[in-house]
């Protein structure tokens, strides 16, 4: 088959075992979404925003995407935007890696860098950036990844019915890391659509406000807290998650989180972001506390591609300096 544009390759993307990691009964499966030609789950959402704002006349010819972004979803954006001709402006924080940074970069996009520990309606924020800037330049389009309901829809539609079908419907768990909520909340939609007693565990980090948000229904500004863990926690409830298809959410600390990364490079051969390697970190300690039987299956998401990390989590002097190597 040949494709028009690289967009048209999104999707589709593999189910493999975890062979060595997990050896436990059922099955530990992880869906392979850095296979997607950006790299990461998050061209999915990039392709459904631009499209569902194309129809509604919110983005017009030569126009311009401003758009928050950790990186990823940047990366999506940017691609959409070369298929369709509209240029791009990424507000990202200090926080992200300059791999991801230069990556945008790469890839046509004008990139401002916000700093991180402020609140996010002060007017350095990432979020505010974007917003200001959305609102002074004209034909332009913020997508607003945090509130669009086509980020849940796109995952409800392609994401979703791909994990039922490529496991035949013996999907038993389903586990994903938490960031604007869309992954989750729309695989978890559908999937529960299909078969009630699946179990989805969403995967938080410590310093976020998901995890008591969910058990309480409270929003604590002292549970926010800095960690280092990209692409999953929030220090706001974006209007793109549904917890009411969450089961269970399990907080994963930065250093588990990045060695479980390296491990699944170096043991099963998935060369995966950070948050890929909380997500799986998760998993594990969910089978721990409910040990899976030889019937059940248990599919993680992997968001991103490790190339995406190239300083950081696969440094071993910058592993050393953050004391997550001896």
């Amino acid at each position: 088959m040949i494709y028009k544009s690289i967009i048209d390759a999104v999707g589709n993307t593999p189910i493999v075992q975890i062979q060595h990691i997990y050896q436990g009964l059922g099955s530990m499966l992880a869906k392979v979404e850095y296979m997607n030609p950006g790299n990461s789950v998050k061209d999915r959402i990039a392709i459904k925003m631009i499209e569902d704002a194309e129809e509604k006349g919110l983005l017009k010819p030569g126009g311009t995407i401003i758009e928050g972004t950790s990186g990823n979803t940047g990366m999506g954006l940017a691609l959409v935007a070369i298929a369709k001709g509209y240029k791009c402006i990424f507000t990202t924080t200090d926080k992200q890696s300059q791999s991801k940074i230069d990556i945008l970069r790469a890839v046509g996009a004008e990139v401002l860098v916000c700093p991180t520990n402020v609140e996010p309606d002060d007017p350095q924020s990432y979020y505010s950036v974007a917003k200001r800037l959305s609102t002074e330049l004209s034909n332009s389009f913020y997508p607003n990844q945090y509130d669009n309901k086509s980020n849940l829809l796109a995952h409800y539609e392609t994401t979703g019915p791909e994990i039922w079908e490529q496991t035949e419907g013996k999907i038993t768990h389903y586990v994903a890391g938490m960031g604007t909520g869309g992954t989750i909340s729309g695989v978890g939609k559908f999937l529960k659509e299909q078969n009630p007693d699946i179990k989805v565990i969403g995967i938080d980090s410590f310093g976020s406000v998901y995890k008591k948000y969910f058990e309480t229904g409270e929003f604590d500004k002292n549970e926010i807290k800095p960690y280092m863990t990209e692409g999953i926690g929030e220090d706001i409830i974006p209007g793109t998650i549904d917890f009411s298809y969450v089961d269970q959410v399990i907080q994963v600390g930065d250093r588990e989180a990045a060695l479980r990364t390296r491990e699944l490079a170096s043991k099963e051969g998935l060369f995966i972001g950070w948050s890929c390697g909380a997500a799986v970190e998760g998993a594990l300690e969910y089978t721990k506390n409910h040990p899976l039987t030889s019937d059940d299956t248990i599919v993680v998401i992997l968001p991103d591609s490790g190339t995406r990390y190239l300083n950081k989590v696969y440094n071993d002097d910058w592993m050393k300096e953050q004391g997550f190597l001896e």
